[in-house]
């Protein structure tokens, strides 16, 4: 279970960032800190958007590549790519993006509701669509990457990070 994070400026609460031209934000709320990539560890059986494994501070970390989550071909330009660390269930999970932008908010509007693109809308895991700096913004909900990482785990090549449970 994740706490969330107290912030100075209520207001900001999202994490903004690109996969190639389209800009996404993830809560901030669930953003455990951004990185520079690491070397890379691939998996077998793994789904095509999770590209491996990462020693991370001594944790295994696995990594969605969000450019093939989204179906789109790999960049060339790697210069600006970070990876956002999110909290997911009972893991950490680093997000490859191409570029961090920022942090903002909503202005206090609610977030409107995605669009229904038909049979991949509950893959797509997008939470909400807001809008910034005259950009259309697709918030993502972390707990979407779950499904990505949960056979992984299943299949003994990653351990939960999970606290043990107390006896009782």
């Amino acid at each position: 279970m994740t706490t969330a994070r107290h912030r100075p400026d209520p207001e900001k609460s999202l994490v903004g960032f690109l996969v190639g031209t389209v800009h996404y934000a993830v809560p901030i709320s669930s953003v455990r800190e951004i990185v520079n990539p690491l070397a890379v560890v691939g998996l077998p059986h793994a789904p095509p958007a999770v590209t491996g494994v990462a020693d991370h501070r001594g944790e295994v970390v696995p990594i969605v590549d969000l450019r093939r989550r989204f179906g789109l071909e790999p960049t060339t330009d790697s210069r600006r790519a970070k990876w956002i660390l999110v909290d997911v269930e009972r893991r950490i999970v680093g997000l490859q993006v191409d570029a961090v932008t920022e942090v903002f908010g909503t202005g206090g509007a609610e977030l409107r509701s995605a669009p229904l693109l038909g049979d991949g809308d509950v893959h797509r895991g997008i939470l909400g669509v807001t809008t910034y700096d005259d950009a259309m913004v697709f918030v993502l909900d972390v707990g979407s990457f779950e499904q990505l990482t949960a056979p992984l785990e299943q299949q003994g090549l990653l351990a939960s990070s999970a606290p043990p449970k107390a006896s009782g």
